[in-house]
C-alpha cells in the first residue's frame, strides 16, 4: 500500500466533535446535511450590489447574504492557488508546499487531508466543478485529493472560456458553450444523481479571472452603461456567475434539498483590475486589505438565522472545522489545523470570541491582521494601520505605536519560521499510477536551464499557465521536470511540438534518469494562435494546435529523477517550441 493510501486509510476517528451548539444539534434531523460550496475566481469584495456597488447586478449572491448570514471580515490569501489550498485543508498555505501559481509551485503535497476526503470518509458524494490550481497531477489533483468526479482544468487560468478543452477526471473532452454555463450544468447534473445521498459539490469558477470574454448579452449590458471594455466585461462574468449560482439554487429547490444543504459562497481574493472594492487599499497581490478581504456568505435554512452579520475577524482556514462541527462529524485525524469553527458565531453572532491573529504572504510581502490593527510586512520594513479609525489604510503608525508593531511583527516571525519549516522542495510529479496512467508535464511546468534568456525562454513573460517552452537556440540549455517514477516498467514517451518549416531536422532525446529515447523533428507545424474572443488584450499566452511526436517505448526504473529534453543538433534558427511531454504507463 503507498504510503498516501495508507495515511489516509487510517483516518481513525478521535470522537465526535463536542459542540452543543443548535447548529450541530440540528444537523442530524433529516440525515446528513449536503454541502454546496462556491469559490469565485478573482471576484473582489466591492464585485456584489449589497457591497453598495450599484455598478454590478448580483441579486443571487445578496440574496444568499440576506438568506443567512455574512461576514463583514472574512480574509483569504492574495492569490489563487494560496486560498483554495487552505481553504481545502483548514491550515495556512505554505504549510501545505503552496507557495506560488505556477511551475508546480501551486500544487499541495499529497498527505494533505481536504475537506472533500472527510466528508468521503463520511459517506458523502464528492465532485469539482471548475478551477483546481492544487496540482496536476496525480496524487495531488482533485480525484487524488478525495473527489470521485472532476470536470474543469488544474491549471492556475485557462485560455478561453468558449467550448474550450477541459478533462474529466484526467481525461480531455471539449465542452459546449460559455464555461460557466457548462460546469453548471454538470454541478446541476451531479446535484440531481445524488439527491438520495449526502453530497459535496465544490464549484470553483474561473470567472471573472482574465483572460475577458463574456458572452454578448452581459457584456452589451454593461457596455451600454458607458464603461470601459474591460470593467464591462469583468461585472458581465459576475453577473453571469449570478444566473448560474442562480441555477444551482434552483436545483436545490426543485429536488427539495433547499433546507439540508449548506451553501457557502466565497471569492479567493482581490478585484483584478482597479475598480471598486469599498475605499480599500490594495486588490490582488497586495498584502493590504484589498488583497485578500472577500464576501463569504453562508446560508443554511432552520439553521443559520437569515439576515445576521457577523463582526469577528474570520478566514479561509476555517471553513474546514466548521463545516466539521456544521455537520456533527466524527473528529476527523489530520494535520494540526490552523482554522477554528465559525459554527458558535453562526449560532450566536454576539457571541463572546477571543481576538486573533490572521496571518498572509504572497511572494516578498506578508501580513497580520487583528480586529483592529494590520500589520505590512515587507522587504523595506513595516508598516501598521489602526483599521477601525483607519480603514483605508492611509496613514502608518509603526512608529507613534511601538508596542503593538513589535508584538505583531514578533508573531509573524514566529507563524513564517513554524509555517515554512518543511521547506518548498519542488514536488516532483509523479508518473506510473494506475489512476493516472497518462502524465503530461507542461511547458509551463519545466523549469529552464541555465537561466530564462539564455538560449531557452517561456513564450510569456513569466511561463504561466498554459505557456511552452520557446527560443531554444542554445544545444547547453535545456527544460526539465522533477519527477519520481512510481512503478517499474515500460513507458511510451511522446512530445506536443510546433515547429516552423525552416526549423525542421531538430535532433533531440529525452532523458529520464539513466533512461533515454530519441527523437527528430521531420515535419513541419507551425499553426496561427487560436482565435480568442476577448474583449480586452490578454496578458496571457494564446493557444494553438500542438503536433504530437511518439518517440517511442522506454524501460524506467522506480525512484526520483530528472526529466529532460536535450538537444543534439539545431539545423535552423532554432529548435521546437514544446508544449509537453507526455510520458504513459503501458
Amino acid at each position: 500500500m503507498q504510503r498516501r493510501q495508507f495515511l489516509k486509510s487510517v483516518a481513525a476517528f478521535a470522537g465526535a466533535v463536542s459542540c452543543g451548539s443548535l447548529l450541530s444539534n440540528c444537523a442530524t434531523k433529516a440525515g446528513k446535511p449536503n454541502v454546496l460550496l462556491i469559490l469565485t475566481d478573482d471576484q473582489g469584495w466591492g464585485d456584489v450590489t449589497s457591497h453598495n456597488n450599484p455598478r454590478v447586478h448580483t441579486p443571487t449572491m445578496d440574496r444568499l447574504a440576506a438568506e443567512g448570514a455574512r461576514f463583514d471580515r472574512f480574509y483569504v490569501s492574495p492569490v489563487c492557488a494560496q486560498t483554495r489550498a487552505s481553504l481545502l485543508s483548514g491550515r495556512y498555505h505554505p504549510r501545505t508546499g503552496v507557495h506560488g501559481v505556477t511551475r508546480d509551485y501551486e500544487t499541495m503535497r499529497a498527505d494533505e487531508v481536504t475537506i472533500a476526503e472527510i466528508l468521503k470518509q463520511n459517506g458523502y458524494a464528492t465532485a469539482a466543478f471548475g478551477k483546481w490550481h492544487n496540482g496536476a497531477h496525480y496524487p495531488q489533483n482533485p480525484n487524488g485529493q478525495g473527489f470521485d468526479e472532476f470536470v474543469g482544468f488544474c491549471a492556475g487560468h485557462w485560455n478561453n472560456y468558449f467550448s474550450t478543452k477541459l478533462e474529466r477526471n484526467g481525461v480531455e473532452f471539449k465542452s459546449k458553450g460559455y464555461i460557466a454555463d457548462y460546469l453548471t450544468d454538470e454541478a446541476i447534473r451531479f446535484i440531481e444523481k445524488n439527491k438520495e445521498k449526502p453530497f459535496f459539490c465544490y464549484v470553483p469558477y474561473n470567472p471573472p479571472h482574465s483572460p475577458f470574454q463574456a458572452p454578448d448579452a452581459y457584456f452589451e449590458k454593461y457596455k451600454t452603461q458607458g464603461m470601459d471594455d474591460e470593467l464591462a466585461c469583468v461585472y458581465a462574468m459576475c453577473e453571469n456567475l449570478d444566473d448560474n449560482i442562480a441555477r444551482l439554487l434552483d436545483t436545490l429547490r426543485e429536488q427539495r434539498l433547499t433546507d439540508n444543504t449548506i451553501v457557502l459562497f466565497i471569492t479567493d481574493n482581490g478585484p483584478n483590475t482597479d475598480r471598486y472594492n469599498g475605499d480599500m487599499r490594495g486588490r490582488k497581490g497586495s498584502p493590504h486589505e484589498g488583497g485578500s478581504r472577500v464576501p463569504c456568505f453562508i446560508r443554511w435554512p432552520e439553521h443559520i438565522k437569515p439576515g445576521e452579520v457577523i463582526k469577528p475577524i474570520a478566514a479561509h482556514i476555517d471553513i474546514l472545522p466548521t463545516l466539521v462541527e456544521l455537520l456533527a462529524l466524527p473528529k476527523p485525524e489530520t494535520k494540526p489545523l490552523d482554522g477554528v469553527s465559525l459554527a458558535p458565531l453562526l449560532a450566536d453572532p454576539n457571541a463572546e470570541w477571543p481576538d486573533r491573529m490572521l496571518f498572509g504572504k504572497w511572494s516578498r510581502a506578508g501580513s497580520v491582521r487583528t480586529q483592529r490593527y494590520r500589520l505590512i510586512v515587507a522587504p523595506d520594513g513595516v508598516e501598521l494601520y489602526d483599521m477601525q479609525n483607519d480603514p483605508g489604510e492611509q496613514t502608518d503608525i509603526s512608529v507613534s505605536a511601538p508596542d503593538v508593531t513589535k508584538k505583531l511583527k514578533d508573531a509573524y516571525d514566529a507563524w513564517w519560521t513554524d509555517v515554512s519549516k518543511d521547506g518548498f522542495d519542488p514536488i516532483p510529479t509523479s508518473i506510473g499510477y494506475d489512476e493516472m496512467p497518462e502524465v503530461v508535464l507542461s511547458g509551463h511546468e519545466a523549469f529552464l536551464y541555465p537561466k530564462i534568456g539564455d538560449g531557452i525562454s517561456y513564450h510569456g513573460k513569466a511561463g504561466w499557465a498554459n505557456d511552452w517552452v520557446t527560443n531554444w537556440t542554445s544545444t547547453k540549455a535545456y527544460p526539465h521536470w522533477p519527477i519520481e517514477i512510481v512503478r517499474d516498467g515500460d513507458y511510451e514517451v511522446s512530445i506536443d511540438y510546433v515547429c516552423a518549416p525552416e526549423n525542421v531536422g531538430v535532433r533531440f532525446r529525452v532523458e529520464i534518469g539513466k533512461a533515454s529515447i530519441g527523437g527528430h523533428i521531420t515535419e513541419p507545424h507551425n499553426p496561427p494562435h487560436l482565435p480568442s474572443p476577448d474583449r480586452v488584450k490578454r496578458k496571457e499566452v494564446y493557444e494553438k494546435e500542438w503536433k504530437r511526436l511518439t518517440l517511442g517505448t522506454v524501460r524506467l526504473a522506480r525512484g526520483k529523477a530528472d526529466l529532460k529534453i536535450i538537444l543534439d543538433s539545431i539545423p535552423g534558427k532554432q529548435a521546437m517550441d514544446v508544449k509537453a511531454v507526455r510520458v504513459k504507463k503501458l
